[in-house]
């Protein structure tokens, strides 16, 4: 169970589920750990939310468990969207924990948001890797099928096809050297995906595809909270077992911003800052 997750699933507005996929990884697999390691390394977090004024195990989050993930993805993508959906039409928030970023395409399906905003080093935006059209790096492209519109904040490196879409109306890319200074001015509902290897790996090395020259947590910290009351699903995503805990440490701090956050704006918390950082 995610630390503090103690609400009842018919009671819930906030729903954890963990989809531990991990058959396209492209580099160092390992992301079927993701939400374990994120759940087990969140358990050092006091309850208190001083920005908020807010204990996480007030604020009705419930830990669905893990969707076992298998071999054919689009199957598993399918089942998992039907999952979500089931969380939305309850009146609740999904919060999904990765497994590779595959996944965000089923929360964001399910959410049907206008606007995606993906904090990720890479574009996302190809059309297949290795032939694969349902890669982790596919992600936005297929999000663009849903959402009006994505804005890609700490990309760092892409394909030239992948550059060339991302010029077009409907993508806004905000590099690393922008991120400390960008106001998230988007049009709701909005999805949120957190792929934590938009982070500097000095920082989460635990994730398949490291990527120089990221984005600090304090950056990452600020825009989750700015961003989180205009949206209707958020997930973090690529996840691994390979360090000694930093990725999954950001991963579950982020989810849980994200949560104060939203609670905060929804007016089941304090009246705190929730723009600001600590």
């Amino acid at each position: 169970m995610f630390p503090g997750a103690r609400a009842d699933r018919d009671g819930a507005d906030y729903v954890v589920l963990g989809a531990p996929l991990d058959v396209s990884t492209s580099f160092q697999p390992g992301t079927r750990f993701g939400p374990d390691r994120v759940r087990t390394f969140s358990r050092t977090f006091d309850d208190f939310d001083h920005l908020t004024a807010a204990h996480f195990t007030d604020l009705g989050v419930h830990d669905a468990g893990d969707l076992r993930a298998w071999d054919d993805a689009a199957e598993y993508l399918d089942f998992l969207e039907g999952s979500l959906s089931d969380v939305c039409a309850d009146g609740a928030v999904p919060l999904l924990l990765g497994g590779e970023h595959t996944v965000s395409i089923a929360g964001v399906r399910a959410c049907d948001p206008a606007t995606v905003v993906v904090l990720d080093a890479h574009l996302d935006l190809r059309r297949e890797y290795d032939g694969n059209p349902l890669s982790h790096s596919t992600v936005v492209r297929h999000a663009l099928e849903v959402a009006d519109r994505a804005a890609i904040v700490g990309a760092r490196t892409g394909s030239e096809a992948e550059w060339e879409r991302a010029g077009a109306d409907d993508v806004t890319v905000v590099p690393p050297e922008a991120a400390g200074e960008w106001e998230p001015a988007v049009e709701g509902p909005v999805y949120l995906s957190v792929d934590v290897d938009a982070a500097d790996p000095a920082y989460a090395p635990g994730t398949g595809t490291m990527e120089p020259f990221g984005l600090t947590p304090r950056e990452m910290h600020r825009i989750v909270r700015a961003l989180a009351p205009d949206c209707v699903g958020f997930d973090i995503v690529e996840v691994n077992d390979r360090d000694d805990g930093q990725a999954a440490t950001l991963a579950g701090k982020l989810l849980r911003a994200f949560v104060f956050a939203h609670a905060s704006a929804a007016g089941r918390a304090g009246t705190g800052d929730h723009g600001t950082d600590a």
